[in-house]
């Protein structure tokens, strides 16, 4: 008699939903119908490498992308960052609403878990909002870009460039087909580097942040009478959290990293203070799992580089397009260290406290992602023994965290580094904590147990 298969979990279903994604994409850019004429010879596995990275929304490649896809590959490029964004899950679910069809109980469980959304709004209205948020973002962006990307390059590459960079930028892939020197070109361009910023901050604070500062403006400043300086009482803790971490992370980050590279003439040494700064903040931006770089990180102090790996590391809100950490779990790291610090028996945040559940999770995830990067880096030190241990560091830092930048070495792994990093990028996209589920996940179970002691420090 047949064993029972027992269904699957909403765990299980959001990894297969990318896994899917990414092979039908690796079929799809090795078909030489998307090269481009005279395109260097590539494998299977180079265009496997890339739709992970690209599904993963990291940015790390083994060849630039204008190198090898054509425009009508470039489209695909385009479409796997944009399903990497904001889930293939989302992108199914806004079919059946737009077709008015009905969605089942499980499949919007399993679109609440894609979107991180546990709030009791309806789930329909919040799924349009993002898209409808999405869409605006990237075609303000796209427009500020082409502002200076049609002189540049003309009109029809201008305004298909300012389209790639917007969407890869808001979906914090990293990705460009500008050629290999990627951003280079701009390392002190205003109105590139702060467009750019600006979209990997839009798509890194997270959609339930975006849709609470619009509610909260509003609310604020088109209701009457106006009350503008009321804005911060209607936004919710989480978004007061997650903007709050984000301010203190640029602020310090910037003023870091240009404070260590200040005479470094391989990397801003050279530029006016102003320009030194914009290079600064763009870098300290791309760290929060953007992938774009406008300068060479083998150039940068080693300091600069742990800092940056910290950075990566990190990550950006929950709810959105960033990887890593995500700042949810730095900030209730924080509040658990600064309520230690204070003698309170409650982790607080403007007078709210942080509930035990929500602390598990985050300590269950800092071990798993931790764990992760231990492995993965052991793993790549023993089978790229000739490669350099730190850069190898790097790699791994930006390949768990979505980063997508690079000590210049993604192109030098072999076959069994290639399925590390792809690993690594895969766990880091669909979330620890989703992967750490879909392999174990459990019934909770309601015992309770009396309580022991047990000293520590």
């Amino acid at each position: 008699m047949m064993p029972e298969l027992r269904p699957l979990t909403i765990a299980q279903k959001l990894s297969i939903s990318f896994l899917a994604t990414i092979l039908v994409g690796s079929l799809l850019l090795s078909l030489p119908i998307f090269h481009v004429a005279g395109a260097p010879p590539t494998s299977y596995l180079d265009h496997l490498f890339h739709a992970v990275s690209m599904v993963c929304v990291t940015g790390l490649s083994v060849f630039p992308v204008a190198e090898v896809y054509n425009r009508l590959g470039q489209v695909i490029c385009l479409i796997l960052i944009q399903i990497g964004g904001l889930g293939l899950v989302s992108l199914i679910a806004i079919s059946y609403y737009t077709l008015k069809r009905k969605v089942g109980v499980n499949d919007q469980e399993l679109l609440k878990s894609s979107l991180s959304f546990d709030q009791q709004t309806s789930l329909k209205e919040h799924l349009f909002s993002i898209y409808k948020i999405t869409l605006t973002i990237e075609g303000v962006g796209a427009l500020l870009l082409m502002v200076d990307f049609i002189p540049r390059y003309g009109w029809a590459d201008g305004i298909f460039n300012s389209i790639f960079l917007a969407i890869s930028a808001f979906c914090n892939a990293g990705f460009d087909n500008l050629g290999a020197n990627s951003l280079g070109d701009f390392v002190v361009n205003p109105l590139v580097n702060l467009v750019i910023a600006g979209l990997i901050l839009s798509g890194g604070l997270g959609f339930i942040v975006w849709k609470d500062l619009i509610q909260a403006f509003k609310r604020s400043v088109l209701s009457k009478p106006r009350q503008p300086k009321r804005l911060g009482r209607w936004l919710s803790p989480h978004s007061k959290l997650m903007l709050i971490t984000t301010g203190i992370i640029l602020l310090a980050g910037t003023l870091l990293s240009w404070l260590i590279e200040l005479d470094n003439p391989a990397t801003i040494g050279h530029y006016s203070p102003p320009q030194q700064l914009l290079v600064s903040f763009f870098q300290t931006v791309t760290m929060r799992t953007a992938g774009f770089s406008t300068i060479s990180y083998v150039k940068t102090d080693l300091v600069t580089n742990i800092l940056y790996i910290l950075q990566m590391l990190m990550g950006g809100a929950p709810g959105g397009t960033a990887g890593g950490l995500k700042l949810s779990v730095v900030a209730i790291l924080f509040l658990v260290f600064k309520a230690e610090l204070s003698g309170n028996s409650q982790i607080l945040f403007q007078y709210r406290s942080i509930p035990q559940k929500l602390l598990k999770q985050t300590l269950t995830v800092l071990i798993f992602f931790f764990t992760v990067f231990l492995v993965g880096y052991l793993l790549l030190l023993q089978v790229e023994p000739s490669l350099d241990p730190f850069a190898l560091l790097f790699e791994v830092a930006s390949a768990l965290a979505t980063v997508g930048i690079t000590m210049d070495i993604t192109s030098q792994l072999g076959l069994g580094g290639r399925v590390i990093i792809m690993l690594l990028m895969f766990i880091g996209r669909v979330g620890p904590i989703t992967v750490l589920l879909s392999l174990v996940q459990k019934k909770e179970k309601p015992i309770q147990y009396a309580e022991t002691n047990i000293l520590v420090g």
